[in-house]
């Protein structure tokens, strides 16, 4: 049973859904938001074992030896849960080890599949939307473009001193350089350069780059799971996408301020529709103060940014290249924590060889 010390009156209460598990797995308590999720009597299922009580418990049992084996929470973000008679519930569900691992909390929310399903559609249809007006955003500066260069050109032959026309070369190649970057959203997408790669080498480029970019008082954290399999994908733009997160969190933070780099093994996770058995989680988590609420609904959209200086662009092209690898980007946030996750299909399971299994957790 429960130890008298546990807070089973701030449980009891609560409107998550709640059961606590000794450690032989078997249930010892419920609250009355379990007992309503479950429909099912906490008198009957003290003392049985969960799995048992439950049927296609694989998602949640991978789940519970997780939590158990890492010391630390760990969540299932779509679990499939049979329960008796014959109904199907689809939950999130955080396993929690308590003092120390003799007792687990199980917490579950329900998923509105429909909701799920919407806000993945719409996801897409805004990236579409995205690539259409960055297009025609890069027609309508690149046209001008081509007469700011001939105009320094002009100017250049008529100068009379030298010196000067360092001036106009800074105009003819920033002016080369804007119309380079137009050409590429201009320039139909190339297929990615897919293949196998480690997502933690990935991350420890983009690590070193924003170290690099900040190295007086910015601190980079690392929290990867060693257990992670191959993941199939475009590494530059997977670089790409970590970056711009990473970049946005740092300046969130002034460069002052922690970032942490989590990885995590999710399972059985449908993305955009189709069924994966496996996907990687990526998380860049700051302690900075939080998106603007205002700006929840259209963080990714082009040209929107929280920063004065910003130009919003970053957060577009990393979900454009997400979509490209059939992975979906979220985020929660406020004052003192911004999250942002990447989730991405599996296709390979073979095991890491190069990375570094000494620290889960370091700096």
């Amino acid at each position: 049973m429960l130890p008298a010390n546990t807070c089973l009156p701030a449980i009891e209460h609560l409107t998550t859904a709640v059961i606590v598990l000794d450690e032989k797995s078997h249930i010892t308590y419920l609250n009355p938001s379990a007992e309503n999720l479950f429909a099912l009597s906490s008198k009957s299922l003290i003392g049985l074992p969960l799995l048992e009580v439950f049927t296609q418990t694989e998602q949640l049992a991978a789940a519970i030896q997780h939590a158990l084996s890492h010391g630390a929470s760990y969540t299932e973000h779509d679990l499939t849960l049979g329960v008796p008679p014959g109904s199907k519930l689809h939950l999130r569900c955080t396993a929690t080890p308590v003092q120390p691992n003799s007792f687990l909390l199980l917490e579950f929310h329900t998923i509105d599949r429909s909701l799920k399903l919407a806000r993945e559609k719409q996801m897409l249809d805004q990236t579409q939307a995205n690539r259409h007006l960055l297009r025609n955003l890069a027609h309508e500066i690149k046209n001008p473009l081509g007469g700011i260069r001939g105009a320094a050109q002009l100017l250049e032959h008529e100068l009379e001193k030298p010196g000067l026309r360092e001036y106009t070369q800074v105009v003819i190649q920033e002016t080369d350089r804007l119309t380079s970057l137009m050409d590429q959203f201009l320039t139909p997408r190339s297929r990615p350069d897919v293949r196998s790669l480690n997502i933690h080498e990935v991350l420890e480029r983009v690590r070193s780059l924003m170290l690099a970019e900040y190295p007086e008082d910015l601190h980079m954290q690392r929290d990867y799971d060693p257990s992670l399999p191959l993941l199939t994908g475009d590494k530059e733009q997977l670089i790409q996408i970590t970056l711009n997160i990473v970049r946005n969190a740092a300046q969130a933070i002034q460069g002052k301020g922690n970032i942490l780099l989590r990885t995590r093994i999710l399972r059985q996770v449908t993305l955009l529709k189709e069924r994966h058995r496996l996907a990687v989680s990526i998380q860049v988590i700051d302690d900075g103060p939080g998106i603007p609420v205002h700006l929840h609904d259209k963080i990714f959209y082009p040209l929107v940014s929280g920063r004065d200086n910003g130009h919003g662009l970053g957060l577009t092209l990393a979900q454009d290249y997400v979509s490209q690898h059939k992975g979906i980007i979220e985020f929660e946030s406020e004052p003192g924590r911004t999250c942002f996750t990447v989730i991405l299909p599996i296709q390979e399971t073979k095991p890491y060889h190069n990375v570094a299994h000494e620290n889960r957790l370091d700096h």
